[in-house]
């Protein structure tokens, strides 16, 4: 096996393992990375649905209610405002879900799926938690979702919420006796879900990684085109030229052609000292000739 063959070996094997790690580093990366953005858009939707849930506390609520007024319209309620909202834009982006959900909501609709209702368990079982992030596989692909804890700050909350005597008549009426009572201050009763798709992300993150390895690839086999190139020029011509020569002169021929040591890198310098060399040994032999 020649020099070229051998070095060409040893650069496949090393850009063979090269290769499968930067493969699996920049999927981790590329994956990750795709996750942040995913996570972001679902912040700037619990931020917007928070704004809603205060536009409608400070600014809705006052500007409509009356005095001695209980309770209104599920319009003037933070939640229902915040979850309308959402529902208007599911329009264009179907697959993007915001939602209240609660283990014992006034409005049934708000009731929690067995996997919401894992998040809010895990609220209540770790109070200091203020956010939780999973993921999870749905028919439009896996999704990303954001969830924040709901609990009971405020003692206005149980006037509507500890127990049906209390509450407005208007709400008792629209949403019946039977759900959404019973809640206690400082109680996690659900959490804000955000939702968000993530096949659009983790796609261009695979189209990325695609990308990047084929430039890595081209960049490889460029140098090794380089590479091959040099060598022959370098190395291998020469140092064949010096075998054919060494060759000749063993076998007596004395008009052998010298080698054209020109240069001053190692490949020249040692074909100076075979041209010495040589001389040296044509003299030697004239020499014993005499």
């Amino acid at each position: 096996m020649g020099i070229r063959a051998k070095l060409n070996l040893g650069l496949l094997a090393v850009f063979a393992i090269a290769f499968a790690a930067a493969w699996l580093i920049l999927d981790r990366q590329f994956v990750a990375s795709a996750r942040q953005d995913v996570l972001q858009n679902a912040r700037i939707m619990m931020s917007a649905a928070n704004a809603v849930r205060t536009y409608t506390a400070r600014e809705v609520l006052p500007a409509v209610q009356r005095d001695n007024e209980d309770w209104i319209a599920p319009v003037t309620v933070p939640s229902y405002a915040a979850q309308t909202n959402f529902r208007t834009m599911r329009a264009d982006l179907p697959d993007y879900t915001y939602k209240e959900a609660a283990l014992n909501p006034t409005n049934p609709a708000d009731r929690a799926l067995d996997w919401e209702a894992d998040f809010i368990n895990s609220f209540r079982n770790t109070p200091g938690q203020s956010e939780l992030v999973g993921e999870r596989d749905t028919p439009a692909g896996p999704t990303l979702t954001l969830a924040r804890p709901l609990t009971i700050r405020s003692e206005a909350c149980l006037t509507c919420h500890s127990t049906p005597d209390r509450a407005p008549a208007r709400m008792v009426a629209a949403y019946g006796s039977s759900n959404g009572f019973g809640w206690h201050m400082n109680e996690t009763i659900g959490a804000q879900l955000v939702s968000v798709p993530m096949a659009v992300a983790l796609r261009t993150a695979q189209t990325n990684l695609y990308s990047a390895m084929a430039i890595l690839l081209a960049i490889f086999v460029g140098l090794m085109v380089a590479l091959n190139l040099l060598m022959y020029f370098v190395v291998i011509r020469p140092v064949g030229m010096m075998s054919r020569t060494a060759t000749a002169v063993s076998l007596g021929q004395s008009d052998a052609e010298e080698f054209p040591a020109t240069g001053r890198d190692e490949i020249a310098e040692l074909g100076r000292a075979f041209t010495r060399m040589r001389r040296s040994l044509d003299q030697a032999v004239k020499m014993l000739g005499e």
